[in-house]
């Protein structure tokens, strides 16, 4: 077999571009890419809707334009047991996909679309889902039922059905998805699959259903139509697939027709993050560039590849031929075209937080993203160039100011730009000292970058007040001075052991070796993890990482973890949290990451108390009832964490004087620190404005 540097080098473009690698054509047989950058795969919730086809044209116009090289759609189902209400099953569903292939290909004939085949398995959200084997998941719904012989034909033939119809529908390939633990995974680990004939027992026979699925496509489409299939290259889980597995599927694929393999590396149920914020960018293509000299088909990698200095690096170092950038092409459509441009300082990057884009998949919501509020919303939030210009005055540079500054300025306003500190960033400045929200920085700077480019007036360390204000004459008055710490009325809340949180993440509050937190929301979790924290930040070393959620890259055990014990280094700090509701801790926090950060902080031994009422504080700590029974938990230092309330001060001033100001933010609505709430709010105020 030849290697990756045999034959399918990436050679550096000779352009211009600063990222001479990602800008390098590929051509796969008879199919040329225009650069390497994919727009990855993802579920939306647009595919659902009544006016589906004009959602995602002008969602997938908007990103061609912006100068991908190709488009994955998010997954298509291709029988009704996938319980997935987006499918391609019929010809009755064709006009949907030939109406968004044709608007891509119009918009540029360059750009390559291929739709995601996927069937949801044992994670359908229905009684009749799938599986080889009546084997639940940890996180599905349901029980699956065993499919028989006739239920496997059945199916495989559905992938190949869906598949010809989106040669039909227009589309120049498809990913077949054989990770995540999704049916066809299912078939492939040895946990899941506990049958004794052909389909199961060997790992030959447990091969059998992706290369069947893949042999009957290849000859059911024609020979220009991409085939790319999406494996497991680590899948995170215990007993998993081996690297021996890996190599011997990624192999058998390419001769049964595959035209391209693409690297995922987790199941949904893994107890290993991979996507989330406190990843490290790129942590996993390394496993990627490893199976790529295996290979002679061009590999895809993917996962925390966020900027186009990172995607340069990757395919530099040959860890793969292409990369896919899912959630970077949520927060800036324009991501290719500006780092094409020499406008990379423009790209509004992906923090990797999911609080807008996987937390809303997986709950039913349409998704969106938090730093890019028009994400997934193009045809119905639009910010036009005005014809009668403003002068806009914005109080407060926190994330809602900063992007009402940003859009009103893009349209054409006379912006001015207020706040008291001596730096933008509002919570955000918090935020960036928590270990693993290291993200925030490139938020800010491109904030910073925007104040520059729009020419927005920015007058920092500077207070201002109602009469200021009114004496600017200005044509609207916009406040989003954020909020204020709200202070409990508990005995003794004044004692020198209690401090803000502000103050403990500014560093102008020393903190003891037992620390009580009094509250366990978002904002109570981050401080139990600064304060228990130790040593760098998992999020900027890999190393780091790998030791904390048990991974081993070097040797890749089953799964990439078996066998391997997870080390979270601490601060040796004993820490209590807790909460006056009942239910368990952190059940606010994220779908997609809240059990990452309950994981870590019970690793670090934090003791999490619920059910609390808070009855005092003084020299011996906190005194307070559990469930009705007194305690008491002894503190050197009592971090307040029990909620916020609205600065409004400067609006009811201007309220006073018969002024009528924009209230936005944290200002309007203080229930949780929500920066994608707050930009939302922004943004749509900053449209029609």
């Amino acid at each position: 077999m030849a290697t990756s540097l045999q034959r399918n080098h990436v050679e550096p473009w000779p352009g211009l571009s600063a990222y001479p690698h990602v800008f390098a054509p590929l051509r796969i047989g008879n199919v040329a890419l225009k650069n390497r950058i994919i727009m990855g795969s993802m579920h939306t919730g647009l595919e659902d809707l009544p006016d589906a086809a004009e959602r995602l044209t002008a969602y997938f116009v908007e990103r061609v334009r912006g100068g991908v090289g190709m488009i994955i759609t998010g997954g298509f189902s291709p029988h009704e047991t996938s319980g997935r209400g987006a499918k391609l099953t019929g010809s009755s569903e064709l006009p949907l996909h030939r109406t968004v292939t044709d608007a891509v290909h119009a918009a540029d004939p360059d750009v390559k679309i291929c739709m995601q085949i996927l069937h949801s398995g044992p994670l359908a959200h229905t009684s009749a889902c799938v599986a080889p084997s009546a084997v639940k998941s940890r996180i599905g719904r349901h029980v699956p039922n065993e499919l028989d012989e006739a239920g496997i034909e059945e199916q495989i033939e559905a992938f190949v059905r869906c598949a010809a119809l989106a040669e039909e529908a227009g589309y120049d390939g498809v990913e077949i998805i054989g990770s995540a633990g999704y049916l066809i995974s299912t078939f492939l680990v040895g946990k899941t699959n506990l049958r004794t004939d052909r389909w199961g027992g060997s790992w030959e026979n447990r091969t059998r259903f992706p290369l069947e699925i893949v042999r009957r496509t290849r000859a059911a489409v024609g020979p220009d139509f991409l085939l790319i299939f999406r494996i497991s290259a680590m899948d995170m889980l215990e007993g998993g697939l081996a690297w021996e597995e890996v190599v011997s599927l990624a192999k058998a694929l390419e001769a049964a027709g595959v035209d391209v393999v693409s690297n995922h590396f987790c199941w949904h149920e893994s107890f290993v993050p991979t996507i989330a914020t406190m990843v490290p960018r790129a942590a996993f293509t390394r496993v990627t560039g490893r199976l790529r000299h295996e290979l002679s088909v061009p590999l895809i990698t993917s996962n925390r590849i966020n900027t186009p200095e990172v995607a340069e690096e990757v395919l530099a170092r040959g860890d793969a031929d292409l990369v896919s950038l899912a959630r970077p092409m949520l927060a800036d459509p324009d991501f290719a075209v500006k780092a094409l441009e020499g406008r990379a300082d423009e790209i509004n990057t992906c923090i990797g937080c999911n609080q807008a884009c996987l937390d809303h998949t997986f709950s039913g919501q349409l998704t969106s993203c938090l730093v890019n509020a028009r994400a997934c919303r193009e045809t119905e939030l639009n910010y036009p160039a005005v014809t009668t210009p403003k002068r806009i005055a914005v109080v407060g540079a926190g994330p809602a100011g900063l992007a009402f500054a940003n859009i009103t300025a893009g349209r054409g306003h006379k912006v001015t730009l207020f706040d008291a500190a001596d730096e933008i960033g509002g919570q955000i400045n918090l935020a960036k000292q928590v270990p693993g929200k290291e993200e925030f920085y490139e938020t800010l700077r491109y904030f910073g970058r925007m104040i520059e480019k729009e020419g927005i007036d920015l007058k920092l360390s500077t207070y201002v007040d109602a009469e200021t204000l009114v004496a600017g004459g200005y044509d609207e008055i916009v406040i989003a001075t954020g909020i204020q710490p709200r202070v409990p009325a508990v005995a003794g809340i004044d004692h020198p052991k209690a401090v803000s949180y502000i103050d403990v993440l500014r560093g102008e509050a020393a903190v003891g070796e037992r620390v009580a937190i009094m509250g366990a929301g978002g904002i109570g979790f981050d401080i139990a993890e600064f304060v228990t924290h130790a040593g760098p930040s998992s999020a900027i070393d890999v190393e780091v990482f790998a030791k904390e959620w048990g991974i081993d890259f070097d040797n890749h055990p089953r799964g990439g973890v078996t066998g391997v014990t997870p080390h979270v280094a601490s601060s040796g700090r004993n820490v209590t949290m807790m909460q006056r509701k009942a239910t368990g801790l952190g059940k606010s926090l994220g779908r997609t990451t809240g059990w990452t950060h309950r994981i870590k902080l019970q690793r670090r031994d934090v003791a999490m108390l619920s059910g609390v009422d808070y009855v005092a504080i003084d020299d011996e700590g906190l005194h307070l009832t559990v469930n009705g029974e007194p305690q008491t938990i002894p503190a050197d230092t009592i971090i307040v964490c029990t909620g916020q309330d609205s600065a409004t001060t400067l609006h009811d001033e201007l309220v006073a004087r018969g002024h009528a100001p924009r209230l936005i933010g944290g200002a309007s609505d203080a229930s949780e620190l929500d920066a994608k709430r707050a930009i939302k709010q922004a943004s749509e105020l900053a449209a029609v404005i």
